[in-house]
Order: C-alpha cells, then structure tokens, then sequence
C-alpha cells in the first residue's frame, strides 16, 4: 500500500512538471511563430510597402532582437517567453494597426 501511495505522489509530481514544460514550450513556440509571422508580414510586399520605412526597421530591429533572445535563451521560463511577447507585440501592433487605418504611408518618418 505504501508503494503504490508513493507511485501516486511521484506521478503527480510529474504531471506538474510535465505541465510547466509544456507551458514553457507553448509559451516559447508562441513567440518563435509570432517573430517569424511578423517577419514574413512585414517582407510581404503588399504590406511592406505599405509601411513607413522608419516603422519597418523598427519592426524589423525588434523582431531580430526577439529572435537573437531566443537563441540565447532557449532553457528560460515560460513567463520570460510571455514577457518577451508583449515587448514584441508591443513594438508591432500599433505600428501595424496604423497600417491598416491608412495612415502607414503617407506618414514617412514624420512620427518620429
């Protein structure tokens, strides 16, 4: 009896840590796929003309800097993949938002 209450309690103590892995990779998977999406969207021509040229290197800079951090740290937690994400979308989402209202163009650099 004593061995199978301590098999219970090893697997449950598993499936936690199987749980945080999974969350990390999840997390991390995330922003992989979303760096690599905003890269793709932003070398698409029909959007990357569209986009002034100073807000496409911001982009662009801000993506490279994510995906370099990634190489770096490939063991953190999930809630350091998390954080990296919204500085990410952070840096993207109003510049693409604005894109997409008109206004991404005929701007310039003029913002700055």
């Amino acid at each position: 009896k004593e061995e199978i209450e301590k098999m219970v309690q090893e697997a449950e103590k598993y499936k936690s840590e199987d749980e945080e892995h999974k969350k990390k990779v999840e997390a991390k998977n995330a922003l992989e796929n979303y760096a690599y999406n905003m890269r793709n969207t932003v070398k698409d021509e029909k959007i990357g003309d569209k986009l002034a040229e100073a807000d496409k290197k911001k982009i662009e800079d801000a993506i490279d800097q994510a995906i370099q951090w990634l190489d770096n740290n490939q063991l953190a937690e999930a809630d350091e993949f998390e954080d990296k994400m919204k500085e990410l979308e952070s840096v993207c989402n109003p510049i693409i938002a604005k894109m997409y209202q008109g206004a991404g163009g005929d701007m310039g650099g003029a913002m700055d």
